[in-house]
């Protein structure tokens, strides 16, 4: 017989998670964002002045909803939109410069999750972990029918400090 409920690696998967997601929304609320709004300033800081087809595309979700977002962190300061240059019914989404600080904000929270997630796990482990989540990963997009854009192996290189 299987190791019980408790122990098996997806329960352990699904609990870690819920612990990082719940760490990580307290956090963001210290900055003033929900669990959401974080990703929408991230990928303004990639490519500022997507249009919100191009947003809702990103973040997997439909437009309304990603409007809903934009409306709020827009709200708060953090966002703009303007009509595009080119084509005046074509409205585009920017940050503004609290946008941009909470974005950076945004930098640290997840580094320091990252920092405190991997604890007492030297570079070797770290590199392994995510590998072993890579494949887990791909076995599961295969079982969808979908496929991981991320290359199933790190290149080579100097071992993390732990």
């Amino acid at each position: 017989m299987k190791d019980g409920f408790d122990k098996s690696i997806g329960n352990r998967l699904h609990h870690a998670a819920r612990l990082q997601r719940a760490l990580a929304a307290r956090r963001l609320t210290e900055i003033g964002l929900f669990p959401g709004q974080e990703t929408v300033l991230k990928l303004l800081m990639e490519s500022d002045g997507r249009t919100m087809t191009e947003l809702a595309d990103a973040l997997r979700v439909r437009p309304p909803t990603a409007s809903k977002t934009v409306g709020r962190l827009s709200a708060q300061g953090l966002l703009v939109r303007r009509a595009s240059e080119g084509d005046a019914r074509l409205v585009r989404v920017h940050l503004t410069e609290e946008g941009r600080s909470r974005a950076g904000a945004i930098d640290a929270i997840r580094d320091s999750l990252e920092d405190q997630m991997v604890a007492g796990l030297d570079g070797k482990d770290r590199k392994r972990l995510r590998k072993l989540l890579r494949r887990l990963e791909k076995n599961l997009s295969l079982q969808l029918g979908a496929t991981i854009s991320e290359p199933d192996d790190e290149p080579d290189g100097p071992e993390e400090a732990s």
